[in-house]
């Protein structure tokens, strides 16, 4: 585990994962495709990442599917889920996760360091992050065994029946879809899940 580097694959509870960051004997991990597709939350109300339905699913169900061996090695963080950085929509409590999604900020550091585009959005910019962001290509996801399309994050969008996505392009939707439909013409939420977590690396 040594020559491990950000960028690296591991094989990890059944699932292919992308190497993110790397904390002393601490991995932070993300699923290489989206293993699913899911709605952010079951209702079409104002909600935030501490009471959606996909948070408890993957603290739960997808928890549950990990060996005991797995589970010792996941190590729980308190997440802290910002308010949305230009619209000002409340990210809500503080959560302690297992399992979680990114959120904005997170997405603009570990897939290329796009943070200062985040806190100085242009004029003329009201609901895509940056169409020629330099870092949009290592956001870019498929479906497992199809081709690409769009993820969740857990930051809130423009308003709170929305979150925040990656577009199949990987640019990031920052106004966010809708939390229960997604991109309302798709008839059925096709929200990808790429599941983030941190675990402890073997020696």
């Amino acid at each position: 585990m040594e020559d491990l580097k950000p960028g690296a694959l591991i094989s990890f509870g059944g699932f292919e994962w992308r190497l993110l960051a790397l904390q002393g004997k601490r991995a932070l991990l993300i699923t290489e495709s989206m293993i699913e597709q899911r709605p952010y939350h079951d209702a079409y109300v104002d909600i935030t990442w501490a009471e959606c339905s996909l948070r408890k699913y993957l603290n739960g169900v997808f928890w549950e599917r990990f060996s005991e061996a797995d589970q010792s090695r996941i190590v729980p963080v308190l997440n802290k889920n910002p308010d949305n950085q230009w619209y000002g929509t409340k990210g809500g409590e503080n959560t302690q996760d297992k399992i979680f999604l990114l959120d904005l900020e997170e997405v603009c550091t570990y897939f290329g360091d796009s943070r200062d585009k985040l806190i100085n959005p242009k004029k003329n910019q009201r609901y895509w992050f940056e169409r020629k962001d330099e870092n949009n290509g290592n956001r870019m996801a498929r479906r497992q065994g199809e081709g690409w399309s769009w993820w969740w994050l857990r930051s809130p969008g423009r308003v709170n029946v929305k979150a925040v996505y990656i577009h199949g392009d990987g640019n990031i939707g920052i106004q966010g879809n809708n939390i229960l439909k997604g991109n309302i013409g798709d008839g059925r939420c096709i929200g990808g899940v790429r599941p983030a977590l941190w675990i402890k690396l073997e020696e």
